[in-house]
């Protein structure tokens, strides 16, 4: 495994990548930070996916759309977090989503009934691609602002950066996102 930093506005990125993909983003202090790294990991900041990978920031954080498939991604999780992930990739840039509807979606994928929208939620939380997989872009049913494991001040200023209209958003009173 191989991993760099990145100097954000949000301040220091670690990237992580098993020599041909992108296997981890944290925003250094992020909950479940490098999670799903091996002990042993090695600098190596010229990987051509790095490079890829910091052009992609860069264009992001300049306010550009860039496309999340020019990247190549191996997030590793499973199916159940993989799917939920995949779902995460389809969403606007500029765009929420609640967890309740990636919910309803997974649940019509697998031909279930319902979903719970917890599970969603773990889900989501522990997405190893913080940023590029837009986890910042899932919401509460009511609009709460809650749910991302760098932040609420990160996420605030991701979907700033994107557009999103935060007027119809609210900042939860207290729970796991502050």
């Amino acid at each position: 495994m191989f991993v760099t930093r990145y100097d954000s506005p949000l301040g220091g990125i670690m990237l992580a990548s098993d020599g041909d993909s992108l296997v981890g983003l944290w925003l250094e202090g992020q909950k479940y930070f490098a999670a799903t790294l091996p002990q042993e990991t090695e600098e190596k900041a010229d990987l051509p996916v790095f490079v890829a990978t910091r052009r992609w920031l860069d264009a992001y954080f300049e306010g550009e759309r860039p496309d999340i498939a020019d990247l190549p991604l191996a997030p590793k999780g499973g199916a159940f977090r993989r799917a939920v992930w995949d779902i995460l990739c389809q969403i606007p840039y500029g765009e929420v989503i609640s967890y309740g509807d990636i919910a309803k979606r997974i649940a019509a994928r697998t031909g279930k009934a319902s979903m719970s929208a917890q599970a969603v939620g773990g889900a989501v939380g522990h997405n190893p691609i913080s940023i590029v997989i837009p986890c910042h872009r899932v919401v509460g049913a009511d609009g709460s602002l809650t749910g991302y494991a760098g932040g609420i001040g990160k996420k605030i200023t991701l979907l700033q950066l994107e557009g999103v209209d935060l007027s119809r958003l609210r900042t939860p009173a207290r729970g796991t996102a502050l």
